[in-house]
């Protein structure tokens, strides 16, 4: 069977900067720290459309646009974080952006792209094209990658 690939690249030279920690890490990754993340959305499909494309490059902007809504200057934090109502403050008092996640981590960044980018691309194509994975990038030595089976 033929397939079709391409692969959009948001890099951590993009800028989506933000913070957030692990609480429960036994490492300094339980403190705030941020990185610049990068994104990877690997896509796939059967047939070509009718401009013998995949998909339409163009049609990442909605993508990006809601990378950025979420990682561009934000603080992360998880719902469950035994510190949740002091980081919130910093939120109230126009100290930081916080988005209250279930979870943090690259894992869940990479999920919750995956989740918000499928449902968009599945509406745009009519379920022509498949989103097979989402890769975040801390930097160029660490990543992960979320893929739904």
């Amino acid at each position: 069977m033929k397939t079709y690939q391409v692969i959009k690249t948001f890099g951590t030279d993009r800028g989506f900067s933000c913070a957030f920690r692990q609480w429960k890490a036994d490492s300094a990754c339980n403190q705030i720290h941020g990185y610049s993340l990068g994104f990877k959305l690997t896509l796939e499909a059967a047939d070509l459309d009718d401009k013998s494309w995949v998909y339409d490059f163009g049609g990442f902007i909605n993508i990006k646009n809601w990378i950025e809504d979420h990682f561009d200057h934000t603080f992360l934090i998880s719902k469950d974080d035994p510190e949740l109502e002091l980081l919130k403050e910093l939120g109230n008092k126009g100290v930081a952006n916080i988005i209250e996640l279930d979870a943090v981590g690259c894992e869940k960044f990479a999920e919750m792209t995956y989740n918000f980018s499928n449902q968009y691309i599945n509406e745009q194509t009519n379920g022509r094209v498949k989103l097979l994975s989402v890769e975040v990038f801390e930097h160029g030595a660490n990543s992960a990658v979320f893929k739904n089976t």
